[in-house]
């Protein structure tokens, strides 16, 4: 290839890492917007979610585009190509954790129409914050291309599965406790459930990231946090909601 050819086909791939960090400053957004909006009953800043969740969908198919005209046009190889195809699975990881942000967005504005579960939407919004510093971090190590930094986040998965399984227990007990709160604890844990979600959603960016520098796969099983992990609450692993 020339040189103009060689700085083009840069330039295609810059664009490409670029939209992705974009797309991504937005989903994160999205994660720590849909929590707040939970934690404050903010009615406004739910259907704001909700409605800005069409962007992330359009930002997928834009990434999901170009990288295939990259593919077909520029025939990339070795770590070009690792990074071509890294972008349009991080687009699929972030997307998905914007639908499941938006979920969690929608089933707050129910919540805000009932009486305040205080105490539960406290534990609802510690676990949002860690979920959304999770990804966070995880974005910020594809940003620098930093191994170490994805790794990091892969390594601590268990850290959002410990806060679910506590908060799964701490929901059942105020049900039990009191079957007027069932409706609200119900919506609660498919928010957490949510939550949960996207915290290994983070964890597949991770993944995607080291596959991206070295070419290789992480070795060894995720971190998993004690036996009531997801298939405890099996009904709970898709919120169709969206």
């Amino acid at each position: 290839m020339n040189q103009h050819t060689v700085k083009a086909y840069g330039d295609e791939l810059n664009q490409l890492t670029a939209e992705v960090a974009r797309m991504g400053g937005l989903a994160e957004a999205q994660v720590a917007d849909a929590v707040e909006s939970v934690a404050r009953r903010d009615v406004a800043l739910g259907r704001a979610v909700v409605e800005r969740d069409v962007r992330l969908d359009a930002m997928q198919h834009e990434i999901e585009r170009k990288a295939i005209r990259l593919i077909a046009l520029r025939h990339p190889v070795a770590s070009d190509l690792r990074k071509t195809l890294s972008a349009m699975k991080l687009a699929t990881d972030l997307e998905r954790s914007g639908d499941l942000a938006k979920n969690i967005a929608k089933r707050g504005l129910t919540l805000a129409e009932g009486e305040p579960l205080q105490p539960l939407t406290r534990s609802i919004e510690r676990m949002g914050r860690l979920v959304s510093l999770r990804l966070r971090d995880v974005l910020d190590a594809y940003a620098a291309s930093e191994l170490d930094g994805a790794v990091a986040v892969w390594s601590s998965d268990d850290e959002v599965d410990e806060h679910y399984n506590a908060l799964f227990r701490e929901l059942l007990t105020y049900m039990m406790g009191d079957p007027r709160t069932i409706s609200g604890c119900a919506h609660l844990l498919f928010i957490a459930k949510n939550l949960e979600r996207i915290g290994d959603h983070a964890t597949n960016i991770a993944e995607t990231i080291h596959y991206e520098i070295t070419g290789g796969e992480m070795t060894g099983e995720r971190p998993r946090a004690g036996p009531a992990h997801n298939d405890d609450l099996q009904p709970l692993t898709d919120d169709r909601s969206a």
